[in-house]
């Protein structure tokens, strides 16, 4: 009877913790249609985690009247450490007690048998208690959802055009070489596929919405796979200083620090953790404290161009006067602590170059993590910054905002010295023949490097 009463208990167990299971996936099937990205394409694609950490907290907030207590602060965000209640009932609890003489052989095997067994239920309820059952819920619903997520988003990839021609292809007004000229889907741009007639792709792609030739595009399953090498997998910072760290765990140490809103590429996606590329190297961050998405590049209209080249031709011209009025101010033979004065080479505008040989003499500098002195510490943004004020430019303090400013330039090849260089996390100054200056990390300070010492993800010129 003992030995039934333990196996019963035992099947209870498993039959409880199985169908929770089964019931919190079901939950997760039904409520994650709502937060699931729709498919199609935006200038982003959100990886929608927003919407993961919205699942997380709701699931937290079902807990809450039965939290026990803080364990602690880990320095990045508060944790706590829930304990599950121990099962209820021992199944067969050793009480000591003893057999009556004339129990026979038979008796004494049965009962030696539930013994064995009753140790053995008892290990079982002890390794349940290691496991915290309190989180099963969030941690199931977080999984389901990262998987659904991931397989909606290839799923959208289906319905993107992505331009694969050398330059760029025309997007016309109707299915047809005849049609007028609104704009263009450059190299490995992408668009919405809306329909297809003759052999032409209607598609949506920023404000333009045209066709284009077929031929020079690739869509459906061939774009998926395409989509994952043209699409950049962006980390941006949402919390005010986040720390990076060397391995995955907020335990681990720290590599690196990285401002709010800064833009980080991802490398590799892992459960809680993306790896990302940051001035000091590899190190990893919780997708706590960052939103995913992949970013594409998308078509221009012709008006949009227009406005475009007007506005860079309008900036030049306005940079350049302010920087002659600020070149009695600069000094680019002379050096701010005395020592060897290296100059900007190349081709490239006058005032580029003034701007390459006025930062370069600050090679040697601290480096100072939210910092602007030129003298006594900047960080990257903070650097590139001060040095273009002093020609009468206003830059943000942001390395993820500068691949925003002045005019796009087609690549290291194409760079001249004073051009803004924007990596994953940083920013630096052209200085020509393939070298920059820059604000690099607090043990090195400011250092002239090679410029693709790491990828760039874009080349911006201010004059």
């Amino acid at each position: 009877m003992k030995q039934k009463n333990v196996k019963m208990i035992m099947c209870t167990v498993t039959a409880v913790l199985a169908f929770s299971s089964m019931n919190l996936r079901a939950d997760a099937a039904t409520d994650l249609a709502s937060v699931l990205p729709s498919a199609g394409v935006d200038y982003t694609l959100q990886a929608n985690a927003t919407s993961l950490k919205n699942i997380k907290d709701e699931a937290d907030t079902d807990k809450e009247a039965s939290k026990p207590e803080t364990a602690g602060t880990n320095g990045e965000n508060q944790t706590v450490d829930i304990q599950p209640e121990a099962v209820p009932g021992d199944a067969a609890p050793a009480d000591g007690s003893t057999l009556p003489e004339n129990t026979d052989a038979s008796v004494q095997a049965e009962v030696t048998a539930a013994e064995e067994i009753a140790l053995e239920e008892e290990k079982v309820i002890e390794e349940t208690k290691e496991v915290d059952i309190s989180n099963l819920d969030a941690k199931i619903l977080k999984d389901v959802a990262k998987k659904l997520d991931r397989k909606d988003e290839e799923e959208s990839f289906k319905s993107l055009v992505i331009a694969r021609v050398n330059d760029y292809v025309n997007v016309r007004s109707i299915p047809s070489e005849d049609g007028e000229i609104i704009g263009k889907l450059y190299d490995k741009s992408v668009g919405s596929f809306i329909s297809e007639t003759n052999g032409w792709y209607e598609i949506k792609s920023g404000s333009v919405t045209g066709y284009v030739k077929g031929e020079y595009c690739v869509t459906g399953d061939e774009a998926v796979e395409l989509a994952k090498k043209v699409g950049t997998r962006i980390a941006t910072v949402t919390t005010t200083t986040l720390k990076v760290r060397q391995e995955p765990g907020l335990d681990k140490t720290v590599l690196g620090m990285v401002p709010i809103e800064d833009q980080l590429v991802v490398t590799e996606e892992l459960d809680d953790w993306v790896k990302v590329n940051i001035e000091e190297g590899d190190g990893y961050v919780s997708t706590d404290y960052v939103s995913l998405s992949t970013e594409f590049v998308q078509a221009e209209s012709k008006a949009e161009e227009e406005a475009r080249l007007a506005k860079e031709e309008a900036d030049r011209r306005a940079a350049q006067e302010a920087a002659r009025r600020a070149a009695g101010r600069s000094s680019s033979g002379s050096s701010a602590d005395g020592g060897q004065v290296m100059y900007a080479s190349g081709n490239g505008s006058e005032m580029g170059r003034a701007v390459a040989n006025y930062a370069l003499q600050f090679v040697g500098n601290p480096y100072v993590y939210g910092g602007t002195s030129l003298t006594n510490g900047a960080d990257c943004s903070g650097f590139v910054m001060s040095v273009y004020k002093n020609f009468g430019v206003s830059l943000p303090h942001s390395s993820a905002a500068d691949r925003s400013v002045g005019s796009a330039v087609n690549g290291l090849a194409n760079a001249q010295p004073g051009d803004l260089v924007c990596y994953s996390g940083h920013v630096a100054l052209y200085i020509g023949n393939g070298q920059i200056v820059h604000a690099s990390t607090s043990k090195t300070g400011i250092i002239v490097s090679s410029a693709s010492y790491r990828t760039p993800l874009s080349v911006r010129r201010i004059f």
